[in-house]
């Protein structure tokens, strides 16, 4: 006998599938190990194959899962439904294994269970009350049981059918109850419940004995801040029995709710508007309103209105608000943070000028909200202008002044004025006026094609009418020098220093043979005069400048060329 030296690896499961009960819908796994095995895997569903190893084309809700190389064959199974409810085998084939047979229970739960005449029974005062519920297509069959107040009622009669799956059941349960045992207004609830689910489903009717309707209005909760859901609950007893329930609010009636519920959205309107239900019998109608306490913010009432007065009028705004619990009112001009007024109506006396602009009208209600109204307040009055006095332009260059004018009524008549001449618009010799209007007021715009030295001597007069009067500024135009005065002073205190520092190689040369001479030139610096006339001070002081730094640059000049001059001879 030969004995091969390598050792033949027997081939075991490791795992097998176990039966197991699952609920319609679910997913499962049965699992299937056999390590060291590489041949085909097969499982069967109720003596048949459902592929060949991990290809289980014919059935798109199973799939072999798992390592295959470490020997992992488990079956998934998606969104288990009754049919699956089999028997399942996994079987190695090369091996000629089988594991063992795994029950693959599926419960089904019931229907929505159905009281039969629901939701509403009526019958006639004295009549007992017979109510039927059934519970359909479950399995295993569901179990029925009768709720009133919280409490389980005995007595009933319980009946199934099997379904022609065979697997599936329907029951029917019938609950008897006498005249004495009865109210209107009670609430049966039926409860049908298997092991699918265990909590059960269920159902309720409500019983209504024949009398005209007694109704009573309920609101929840209160009070509500607005945007808060509310539920109107509308509890009606009525004999003969109730044909319908109107809502209604404010007088209009709500199309959309026919129940005895009705749940909303509240807004600031509940607070003034009623909610009525109203509930019919053959007998009559009842009905029934209750107002919402609503908590809301600001609201307005009576919006306030921008005014346009004259100059020395009274300004009068109204302004009027809304608001649940009560609020406070303030007026105010934007920007100055100061309270005009608590109550609807501010009245600003005799207005100015400076009393036009934002206005704004606030209401607060304490811990819910704020709201606020800004008007405007145009006074009618005569323009005013507004510009720079001095504006500079450059000689020889195209130069513009311009003129800011704000009015109300906006101006009729703008005219710039200079010497002789007079020009509202268009182009006159070298001057051009052009008007532009903007959301802060006009503005008027004077253009010199060719700046000369005379009109810098000129005064300008930019003057704006309205039906109220007029304004006028004066404004002159100042020449823009090219060069800062700061850096042409920098230049001449460089240029000193320099001459100093050659002053000092020759200084005892020129001082022993020009002393006399240097005095002279002192003397004649001393009798340097420079007359200036002006009408601004700033030019005058800018000329100071000019003239001061003119009368050092001769003097150090006329010092440079007497030293030289000694040194030659």
């Amino acid at each position: 006998v030969c004995v091969s030296p390598f050792r033949r690896t027997v081939a075991m499961f490791s795992q097998q599938p176990q039966d197991l009960v699952v609920v319609a819908g679910q997913p499962v796994t049965l699992p299937c190990s056999i390590p060291g095995y590489h041949g085909v895997v097969l499982w069967i569903k109720n003596g048949l194959a459902l592929g060949v190893g991990r290809d289980l084309s014919g059935y798109p809700r199973y799939t072999v899962i798992g390592d295959h190389g470490s020997g992992e064959h488990h079956l998934r199974i998606q969104r288990v439904e009754l049919t699956d409810d089999a028997v399942f085998e996994c079987q190695a084939v090369q091996a000629a294994m089988r594991s063992r047979p795994a029950r693959l229970t599926v419960l089904v739960p019931p229907e929505d269970p159905v009281i039969s005449g629901g939701p509403v029974v009526s019958l006639r005062a004295g009549d007992p009350l017979n109510l039927t519920c059934h519970a359909d297509n479950a399995k295993p069959a569901a179990s029925i049981i009768w709720i009133r107040n919280g409490e389980v009622l005995n007595g009933a009669m319980y009946s199934k059918t099997l379904l022609r799956d065979g697997k599936r059941e329907s029951t029917v349960s019938t609950l008897y109850l006498s005249p004495s045992n009865i109210e209107t207004g009670q609430q049966i609830i039926c409860k049908a419940s298997n092991k699918a689910v265990p909590n059960g489903k269920e159902t309720s009717v409500t019983i209504d004995i024949q009398h005209l309707p007694l109704v009573n209005l309920s609101v929840e909760p209160q009070p509500v801040l607005e945007g808060n859901l509310v539920k109107f609950h509308c509890s009606a007893k009525a004999n003969p029995p109730v044909t319908h329930y109107r809502w209604a609010k404010g007088g209009s009636i709500i199309k959309e709710v026919s129940g005895d519920t009705y749940e909303v959205i509240v807004d600031h309107s509940f607070f003034t508007e009623p909610v009525s239900c109203e509930v019919t019998n053959p007998l009559g109608s009842t009905n029934i309103s209750r107002n919402v306490d609503v908590y809301f913010g600001p609201r307005m009432a009576a919006e306030p209105q921008s005014l346009q007065v004259d100059l020395g009028s009274d300004a009068v705004f109204n302004c009027a608000w809304t608001g649940n619990p009560s609020l406070t009112i303030v007026w105010m001009k934007r920007g100055s943070g100061v309270v005009l007024s608590n109550e609807n109506l501010l009245t600003l006396k005799s207005v100015r000028q400076e009393d036009a602009g934002k206005y704004v009208c606030r209401a607060v209600v304490p811990r819910v909200g704020a709201g606020e109204k800004e008007v405007s307040l145009t006074v009618n009055g005569p323009p005013t202008i507004s510009s720079t006095q001095t504006q500079q332009a450059l000689h020889g260059e195209k130069g513009q002044i311009k003129c800011f004018i704000r009015s109300t009524p906006p101006p009729d008549r703008i005219a710039w004025s200079w010497k002789e001449t007079v020009l509202e618009s268009g182009t006159s010799g070298r001057y051009t006026v052009e008007t532009v209007n903007t959301e802060e007021g006009v503005i008027s715009t004077l253009t010199m094609s060719n700046i000369v030295p005379a009109d810098f001597q000129t005064i300008y007069n930019c003057t704006a009418w309205n039906s109220f009067g007029s304004d006028t500024e004066i404004i002159r135009l100042k020449e823009q020098e090219s060069l800062p005065v700061a850096v042409i002073i920098g230049i001449a205190v460089g240029a000193f220093v320099a001459v100093i520092v050659l002053m000092g190689t020759i200084g005892a040369f020129c001082c022993t043979r020009s002393q006399r001479n240097l005095k002279g030139v002192v003397s004649a610096k001393n009798d340097i005069r420079v007359e200036i006339v002006h009408k601004d001070h700033n030019a005058a002081r800018e000329n100071e400048e000019h003239t001061s730094m003119k009368q050092l640059m001769v003097s150090v000049t006329t010092q440079i060329l007497r030293c030289f001059c000694l040194i030659s001879t």
